[in-house]
């Protein structure tokens, strides 16, 4: 599919042609938001969107697996996996300031009184052992109160009551940052959670790493994504701008003098993140379309980490052909939440090449800290195809020598082997020294236009073929 100048990325765009290219399933009998949707949801992740028109308690009609696969991703951009891929090595390249509008969709309706989010907001109960309802595809947008730069992030929100929610906030985080000097200077912090937001700024906010750093303004990173200025507007109640193309806006203030019990919830490693104190987030106001649609991403769901997995690969991919060109082409894997596993392709072209491969593994772990696992594979293996990238380390890695430990170093800490994010990595290199390729060299067979449709099914075509016909089988 070609890549184009502009996309419209905005999240009912999306829907749309969700729906055109049949990735939408819609179930026709009311839905329970207390565990019902959500087991639907996981009972049925990496396939098609789900849409709940009719969810138990509300009248908004609830969204999810919206991106939990690369065909439902494909189809919500029109893009192959390529072109998403490429539109975000653009964004990170190439930010747009986004454009102040004065009428915004995101803020057609009003409410700075009287309203009661647990009423509002069709809030999953998601699995039995967690601590309550939660907003999980909320993008928190906040601007530093030092350097006054946006930033966009996912974090979980736990319900606590009508215009209260307790916030998830990581360290190493840049939320966690602008909240920890918004403390030091005994202010609380301005923020917005945007929910059915343009989905140049869901694959911004999933963005981490070098490629991201504090310095850059994510919302103007998501207007280099869809190659045109995201438009924003003045938020109704705090001193920043949110998104005008939105389904709900929560404007709030994370207060510095307030915390409450957060979790258990079942987190993206598919454990349940212990309970402990959070800050509370107070809303001030929330803003949303005439007729909003609800968008939710179950916790340990493929959405939650499909999402990174274009990201991650366009950062790493950046930062490794920028310092050793051999690299061609890098995979976050699947079964390693595409976070933690990654297999990195080169093309050694000379005797001078040799050794560039553990260059790189080394940039790659440097370049994103969660990184537990690299293998290096050559050029002429399918790094998408986990049966040739094992085949690699069957035939190309020799253990004593090209098993690289790097202990002690830091990962994520949701892993629980780690010992609070500190493990040994581990490099596998399965490629070889240019000079034996040719010895390496698979069995090439000649060329064929032949496809399988040229070939006839059916038991009958077969057992006449064969002279099987009227064979008694035991």
């Amino acid at each position: 599919m070609p890549h184009p100048q502009i996309l419209d990325t905005r999240f009912r765009s999306a829907l749309a042609r969700l729906a055109k290219n049949d990735r939408i399933l819609t179930f026709e009998k009311p839905a329970d938001p207390h565990l019902e949707i959500a087991a639907i949801l996981k009972k049925h992740d990496g396939r098609q969107t789900l849409l709940f028109p009719s969810v138990q308690g509300y009248d908004v009609p609830l969204v999810g697996n919206l991106l939990s696969s690369k065909e439902n991703c494909e189809a919500a951009f029109g893009l192959d996996f390529n072109g998403i891929r490429g539109l975000v090595q653009r964004a990170m390249g190439g930010p747009l300031p986004p454009e102040v509008v004065t009428t915004a969709p995101s803020q057609e309706v009003v409410l700075k009184t009287g309203f009661d989010i647990t009423k509002l907001l069709p809030a999953l109960f998601h699995a039995p052992g967690d601590a309550g309802r939660y907003i999980t595809a909320g993008i928190v947008i906040v601007k530093d109160p030092e350097t006054g730069i946006y930033n966009a992030s996912y974090h979980r929100l736990q319900l606590l009551g009508p215009d209260r929610v307790a916030i998830k906030l990581d360290f190493g985080r840049h939320l966690r940052l602008a909240f920890e000097r918004a403390k030091a200077r005994g202010t609380s912090l301005p923020v917005a959670v945007c929910i059915g937001t343009d989905l140049a700024l869901h694959f911004t906010a999933a963005t981490m790493g070098s490629q991201m750093p504090e310095s850059a303004d994510e919302l103007a990173v998501a207007g280099g994504l869809s190659g045109k200025p995201l438009t924003v507007t003045k938020a109704v109640s705090q001193d920043m701008i949110v998104p005008a193309e939105c389904e709900f806006v929560l404007e709030g203030e994370i207060l510095v003098d307030d915390v409450a019990p957060e979790g258990p919830f079942g987190e993206f490693v598919g454990f349940a993140a212990p309970a402990a104190d959070a800050p509370v987030l107070k809303i001030t106001a929330v803003t949303h379309r005439m007729r909003p649609i609800y968008h939710v991403i179950n916790g340990f769901g493929r959405e939650t980490i499909i999402l990174r997995k274009y990201v991650l690969e366009a950062s790493l991919l950046k930062v490794l052909q920028s310092a050793i060109p051999i690299v061609t082409d890098v995979e976050m894997t699947s079964g390693g939440l595409h976070r933690f596993h990654a297999v990195i392709q080169v093309k050694k072209q000379s005797r001078q090449h040799n050794g560039l491969q553990r260059n790189a593994m080394m940039a790659a772990f440097g370049a994103l800290k969660d990184l537990d696992l690299i293998t290096m594979v050559d050029h002429d293996i399918d790094i998408r195809d986990p049966i040739d990238v094992e085949y690699a380390v069957a035939t190309r890695m020799e253990a004593s020598s090209d098993l690289i430990l790097i202990p002690g170093a830091r990962g994520h800490e949701y892993v629980r082997v780690s010992k609070e994010g500190i493990r040994t990595k581990l490099g596998i290199d399965a490629t070889v020294p240019f000079e034996d390729q040719d010895k390496f060299r698979r069995v090439e067979f000649a060329k064929t236009d032949i496809e399988l449709s040229h070939f006839a099914a059916g038991e009958d075509k077969a057992t006449q073929a064969l002279g099987l016909v009227g064979t008694n089988i035991a």
